[in-house]
Order: C-alpha cells, then sequence, then structure tokens
C-alpha cells in the first residue's frame, strides 16, 4: 500500500512545470527549516563542521537554503523521470568548461564524470547522454517498485545504469575500455572501509570515510576524471551544467592521497555553489574508531 501510494504522488507530481515544482519544493523547504527535524539538525551539524569561517547567522541561512533546493530536487525529479529527456537537456544552459568532456575523450581512455549531490543530477545525467554513451552508477533503493521507475526515467535518455555490486563495478570497467562516459556520484558515503570500501580523508576539514572504486578505475584503466554539476537557476528557468578539472592525485597509489584528492574536488564544487549542496546527508555518519556519531538527535 505504501509503495503505491509514493509512486501515485510520484505520479502526480510528473505533471508538475517546472517553475511550479520548484515554488512547491521551496514551500516545503521553508517549512522544514521552521520546525525542528532530523532534516535541519544534519544538515546544520555538517554546515558548522564544514563551514566553520561563516558566521553562525550565514551558515543557518545556508542551511535553509539548502533545505528549499533540496525540496526541490525531490519535487523535480518526478518530471524529470517521466517527460522527454530532449526537454530537459532545452533547459541546461552552458556554464564553466563544457569543452572539458570532449577534450578528455580523445585521450581514448574513457572519462569518469563525478557528479557531487549538487543541483540538478537528474537533469545532468540527461546532458552526459548527449556527449557520449553514459554508464551510470546507482544505489538500490530498498523499494523495488520504486527502483524500477527511477530506472526508467534515469534511462529514457539513453544512459545504462548499473547498480553497486560487482557486475555494475565490472560494467563501468567495460565502458571506460570502450571510451565512454561513467558517472558516479563521488560523495556517497561506502558502507565499509578497506581496498573495496573506503579511506578515512578529509572533506572540508573533517575526515569522512570516502570511496576508494574511482581511484581503482583510474589506475586500472588510466581514464580521465571530470567533475560536473547542473546548477538550479531561479524560478523554473532550467540549469546551468559546469565541468571543473580534477584535482592532481585521484590516481594517486597511496589511497588517502587519492581519497583526500577526490574530496578535494567536490569542495571545489561546493564552494561554488553552497546553498545547492545536499547538507541533509550524513556524511560523517562513518567514524574513525573511538569517535562518537555527529548526529545525534533530541526530539
Amino acid at each position: 500500500m505504501r509503495a503505491k501510494m509514493i509512486l501515485y504522488l510520484l505520479a502526480v507530481l510528473s505533471r508538475l512545470p517546472l517553475p511550479a515544482a520548484h515554488a512547491l519544493g521551496g514551500l516545503l523547504g521553508r517549512g522544514f527549516c521552521l520546525f525542528p527535524n532530523r532534516e535541519r539538525h544534519n544538515a546544520q551539524v555538517n554546515v558548522d563542521l564544514c563551514l566553520p569561517e561563516l558566521s553562525p547567522e550565514q551558515r543557518s541561512r545556508i542551511v535553509c537554503a539548502s533545505l528549499e533546493e533540496s525540496a526541490k530536487t525531490l519535487a523535480e525529479m518526478p518530471a524529470i523521470w517521466r517527460a522527454d529527456p530532449q526537454h530537459w537537456v532545452d533547459l541546461i544552459q552552458p556554464g564553466e568548461g563544457m569543452a572539458l568532456p570532449a577534450e578528455l575523450l580523445e585521450k581514448g581512455k574513457g572519462l569518469i564524470v563525478l557528479a557531487p549531490h549538487l543541483g540538478c543530477w537528474e537533469a545532468g545525467l540527461h546532458y552526459l547522454s548527449t556527449l557520449a554513451p553514459v554508464t551510470a552508477l546507482y544505489r538500490p533503493p530498498r523499494n523495488l517498485e520504486l527502483e524500477q521507475f527511477m530506472l526508467e526515467g534515469r534511462g529514457k535518455g539513453g544512459a545504462t545504469l548499473v547498480p553497486t555490486t560487482g557486475a555494475g563495478v565490472k560494467a563501468l570497467y567495460q565502458a571506460l575500455r570502450r571510451n565512454e562516459l561513467v558517472a558516479i556520484l563521488p560523495d556517497q558515503q561506502p558502507k565499509q572501509t578497506g581496498d573495496k570500501g573506503g579511506v578515512f580523508a578529509p572533506f572540508l576539514g573533517t575526515q569522512a570515510l570516502t570511496m576508494l572504486l574511482i581511484n581503482r578505475l583510474v589506475r586500472k584503466t588510466g581514464a580521465s576524471v571530470v567533475y560536473s554539476y547542473a546548477e538550479r537557476l531561479p524560478r523554473g528557468q532550467g540549469y546551468r551544467a559546469n565541468f571543473l578539472p580534477a584535482p592532481e592525485g585521484i590516481g594517486d597509489a597511496d589511497a588517502v592521497t587519492a581519497g583526500t584528492a577526490l574530496n578535494l574536488g567536490v569542495e571545489q564544487c561546493v564552494r561554488r555553489c553552497p546553498t545547492q549542496y545536499q547538507w541533509s546527508y550524513k556524511r560523517f555518519s562513518i567514524r574513525p574508531q573511538g569517535e562518537a556519531s555527529l548526529y545525534q538527535f533530541k526530539k
């Protein structure tokens, strides 16, 4: 019953024009900012940790703006999954580094596109599919019906979606060897430490469990790396695509050096557009041994 209700709600939201979806999301986000809740608490913890140079008032404004933008993500997502992908591609305006993907693909080793939880990564995926064949990694949700809805929507533009399994990772290697694009969310926390999980490395001044998958892909294939995000424009006007060169060291043999470089690239994206980062994501929930949880929430 719950799954059917969620799918019904997604179907309703998918009919909203973009300005209406963003208006609804902004309204819901302001509601989350007004009352104590886990999302606001987690976002405040992260912003306080990561942006200590700002005043408390500035950090609170970023938290509220981020909650509004995250709610816009949820409101626009069903429409992006249901509507013609070309419609969303047409809404994307050129931003920074637009020539980078083509230049890096000319090397013939494939291209890893790292898209943090920033702006609208769903519309960004449709745009990437216009540049070259794309294989995108995703973490399967618990709800199988929702997973099918998501896969159909994300794949409409031509992207191939692969899960975070051995078979999915194998597909990433194969795509890079064909000189194609691979899309990964680089700030998603792995479930474990170690060679097949992650290593603790600094992210905006705080130790974060950081995936090693990208390091392995680069070292074994020689693939190039670029960062990308689609900045959400005001009043439902669309998005602005941006591509940033990756910092040196992502393919380093030392895991901490590689993880630090990976996080630095995310940081460079976030600092360009801090209000559109998903600060409510519990990026630091797994701590080094002996450290207490950072997200203890009291109702």
